[in-house]
């Protein structure tokens, strides 16, 4: 990448896009089949037979954008039919899995946490354990070719269940099974209003039984009630998107919903441009996740779909330097959040944090 104008900085850190690059960046939210690079989806479809809404790779990135922009979530979550409809093979999901990891080593990304529903990728004929293990190669592979370039990353796994569907109990359980194979924890997905996540409550008491963490979208497309049972009701231990926390924010003081979430250090998985998209947020200038920050809350930064926002975690560092007026230590606070977030154990998070974060940080400013 050429280096660009300079963009927004702090008077002792210059940034421009290749600095933001270089940084080294943590990912806790990233649908894995939100980010499959244009050029793979056109080949993968053509071998399968599925018709895409675009002939060429560059055609179809744009489609992408303009069809999830739309301000509805229900209509964002309907492009993802092309993707999924390419990853019901083994050979589709190695492929995809790979180059997702690779795509993050080129984006600056140290520690990520991809998700994704095994139970949609069943059409092709393999089963919920089969998806799981594909996948998990996949991820390996692009793993051992990130390290042997010199640009190491580590990726682990977050299973969905639906939410407007019934099988997140039979999901929970497959994330306990692979809790050894590099599954680190569980997510509900899927259209938030009208489906709460209390009716899953037998998933979550099962994973809080087996000691098996879980993060829950809430606060997106409905509002205080989706996040107060994502938290009071079913326990999660990270909460997906949340921009709505700010319903319970009012002259800048935290009512009594945003204080727990914010006194007790419970990670918000903030995704801008996805926000936009869907139109749970307006503006980049405008988008909670400063507010929260200048608040307080321990805000994490994320991509959400790569190819459905068009995005990367270096477009959406930049973005809040150009348009919210971030510095550095923003984003530096930000990657720290998520390091200390991350369903890893506590002394891996604190590694990631002193020997890979902090010197990363120093090198590249």
């Amino acid at each position: 990448m050429t280096t660009s104008t300079p963009l927004r900085t702090s008077p002792s850190s210059p940034l421009t896009d290749e600095t933001i690059r270089r940084l080294p960046k943590v990912v806790l939210h990233d649908h894995l089949d939100g980010a499959p690079r244009p050029a793979t989806l056109v080949e993968l479809a053509a071998s399968v037979g599925h018709r895409l809404p675009a002939d060429t790779p560059e055609q179809l990135a744009d489609w992408y954008v303009a069809a999830a922009g739309s301000g509805d979530l229900v209509r964002y979550i309907g492009t993802f039919e092309h993707t999924l409809a390419v990853m019901q093979h083994r050979e589709g999901l190695l492929r995809i899995a790979e180059e997702y990891v690779l795509d993050l080593a080129a984006d600056g990304v140290v520690y990520a946490e991809v998700r994704y529903a095994p139970e949609l990728m069943l059409g092709g004929g393999l089963s919920l354990d089969e998806v799981v293990g594909t996948v998990q190669e996949g991820l390996a592979n692009g793993m051992a070719k990130a390290a042997a370039a010199g640009t190491p990353v580590r990726v682990g796994t977050l299973l969905c269940g639906m939410r407007m569907f019934s099988r997140t109990r039979e999901i929970a359980g497959l994330t306990v099974a692979h809790r050894d194979a590099g599954v680190v924890g569980f997510d509900i997905a899927g259209a938030e209003d009208g489906f709460p996540p209390a009716d899953h409550l037998a998933a979550f008491e099962f994973l809080r039984a087996s000691a098996m963490p879980f993060t829950i979208h809430a606060g997106e497309a409905h509002g205080l009630p989706s996040i107060h049972q994502a938290l009071q009701v079913c326990g999660a231990q990270r909460i997906g998107h949340g921009v709505r926390i700010t319903d319970d924010i009012v002259d800048g003081r935290p009512g009594p919903l945003a204080a727990w979430i914010r006194d007790r250090r419970i990670p918000l998985e903030m995704c801008p441009t996805s926000n936009l998209q869907t139109g749970a947020a307006t503006t980049i200038a405008d988008h909670p996740i400063t507010l929260l920050r200048d608040l307080g809350f321990r805000v994490t930064l994320n991509t959400d779909n790569r190819l459905v926002s068009g995005t990367t975690m270096t477009r959406e560092m930049s973005l809040l330097v150009n348009e919210a007026g971030w510095h550095a230590d923003d984003l530096k606070t930000v990657t720290v959040n998520a390091a200390k977030s991350a369903f890893l154990p506590h002394d891996e998070r604190t590694a990631l944090i002193r020997d890979v974060i902090l010197p990363g940080y120093a090198a590249a400013l």
